[in-house]
């Protein structure tokens, strides 16, 4: 584990600590949500790059299929 130290400015630490939200595993949560999202919009960001008629049926089912895995695969860890 490491431990980090943040400065922030006493109104939203007191709004957030009254939410429930500086404790370690709420801050965990939020950090994986915002990383999955970055990951995310990247994915969208290079599909958008690519010319459209590279991007065959079949290619996009294989993306989905991924997708649908990676998914799957954290929710059954996040059920843990």
């Amino acid at each position: 584990m490491t431990t980090i130290q943040i400065q922030l400015p006493d109104e939203l630490v007191q709004n957030a600590q009254a939410a429930g939200l500086l404790t370690p595993q709420a801050i965990e949560a939020m950090l994986r949500e915002q990383l999955r999202k970055q990951a995310g919009e990247s994915l969208r960001t290079t599909w958008q790059r690519l010319p459209q008629e590279e991007l065959t049926p079949e290619i996009e089912q294989m993306i989905v299929e991924e997708v649908r895995a990676v998914r799957a695969e954290r929710r059954k860890r996040n059920a843990s």
